[in-house]
């Protein structure tokens, strides 16, 4: 906001509004290392000088690193067909597909979309996506209690805790209640959820823990990896009945955090209870196939409270560039594509002799280590040897100070398997 141009007596009644006695008070709880009270901007520059300035900015960036960080955000191979594709000024540019007469390519984009999510979940229903993993976990819950006419969230300790952090926060200004267990144990329980591959890396059944859930009238919400549903047990094949992903790997870059992908399927006998947008397919008056929005009880065109969430909109792009790559990799492809980064990450478990692995059961793409060093410590030498070598457990909870969680795609080549895991013995020495 600008203040110059507000007045006095304006500034007066916001700032009592909210509290405080003045600008200093409005933000002096934010720690002072973390405040920005000026921008270091340079001088002006011609557009030569300043084309070279930035590109020394990027360079500071993490450019030429391999990466072996993972956490739920992976470096998977994207074929340049997504790019091409997904950048065609049709869909770039698409707006809202509210006029279907408007908006068949957009509307059928979707619908395959949402097909395409439901094959791979082995669900019957998916909408039009969220906006990413986190946010799908919530309104998964806020879905959960829809249904079951119950508010009691019952938090598996498979799931990611970032995921969690993000759940409590939109929970906060909900009726739903927050508890940390591994099973349902009351009949107020509005589903448990559960993550596979649980968070740090090992893959688990939670077909009985559906069971479970179900003797007691509660609902079985699993989140998955998209790409590990190539080799592993689905969502409805375990009797889950909402399943969440991050679509980041099925077609994203990394990107510095986003634009990503939030992914929600359901049972058919819920669709009327799930969130989002839904497109649909149907026939004119023709005779013609066709493709709408439907089931429209949610979003900017709503009956207020009684919609189905305050979703405003969808990442219609980004799922966009979901679909191009699971289309082109296909099933046979996608299930490649999952062997290879199971294997590749088994060999390099194997390679690390040196470390302790944490994982109690098998493992996907990812798995945890005991270093003989400081995780964070260690990270930081690795990155000088230009390595992201994986996420510190300590610094999200989940481990000690010498636990590393190290993630591997299919683009990790034997050559940098084989020279991470030499230079990851000599910096954990």
């Amino acid at each position: 906001m600008d203040w110059s141009v507000i007045s006095g007596t304006e500034k007066r009644l916001m700032l009592n509004a909210v509290g405080v006695a003045d600008m200093a008070s409005l933000f002096a709880v934010v720690p002072e290392a973390l405040r920005v009270n000026a921008l270091d901007m340079p001088e002006g520059m011609s557009e030569c000088c300043l084309s070279s300035y930035f590109e020394g900015l990027a360079r500071r960036n993490c450019a030429g690193c391999v990466s072996f960080l993972g956490g739920g955000y992976y470096d998977h191979y994207i074929p340049a067909a997504v790019d091409a594709l997904a950048g065609r000024s049709e869909f770039f540019t698409a707006y809202t597909p509210y006029q279907p007469e408007c908006s068949q390519g957009t509307l059928q984009a979707i619908y395959e979309y949402q097909s395409m999510i439901c094959r791979i979940t082995d669900m019957e229903c998916a909408n039009a996506s969220l906006y990413d993993g986190g946010t799908a976990t919530f309104e998964s819950a806020i879905m959960a209690a829809r249904i079951t006419g119950k508010s009691r969230v019952v938090v598996h300790d498979s799931l990611h805790p970032v995921w969690r952090e993000m759940l409590l926060t939109h929970a906060s200004g909900s009726a739903l209640t927050i508890e940390d267990g591994n099973e349902p144990v009351a009949g107020d329980t509005a589903c448990v959820i559960a993550q596979n591959p649980a968070f740090p890396g090992t893959l688990q059944d939670f077909s009985e823990l559906a069971r479970r859930c179900h003797d007691v009238g509660a609902l079985l919400v699993l989140a998955v990896n998209p790409v590990s549903l190539g080799l592993v047990k689905t969502p409805g094949a375990m009797g889950a009945d909402i399943a969440v992903a991050e679509g980041q790997s099925v077609g994203l870059p990394l990107a510095f955090g986003g634009p990503y992908l939030g992914i929600l399927a359901t049972r058919k006998a819920h669709i009327r209870k799930m969130p989002g947008r839904i497109a649909a397919a149907t026939t004119d008056a023709a005779g013609r196939r066709g493709f709408v929005l439907t089931l429209q009880a949610r979003e900017q065109h709503i009956r207020r409270e009684k919609a189905l969430s305050n979703i405003c909109s969808n990442q219609a792009l980004c799922a966009l560039r979901a679909l191009i790559h699971l289309c082109l990799l296909g099933k046979e492809g996608l299930r490649e594509t999952a062997r290879a980064c199971h294997a590749k990450a088994e060999y390099l478990k194997a390679k690390l002799d040196f470390a302790e692995v944490l994982n109690a059961g098998p493992t996907f793409n990812e798995f945890s280590v005991r270093l003989p060093g400081n995780a964070e410590a260690v990270t930081a030498a690795m990155l000088e040897k230009k390595y992201l070598a994986g996420l510190p457990l300590q610094a999200v909870n989940r481990g000690g100070p010498n636990d590393l969680l190290i993630a591997v795609t299919e683009k990790r080549t034997r050559v940098e398997l084989d020279a991470f895991a030499a230079a990851l013995r000599e910096c954990a020495a």
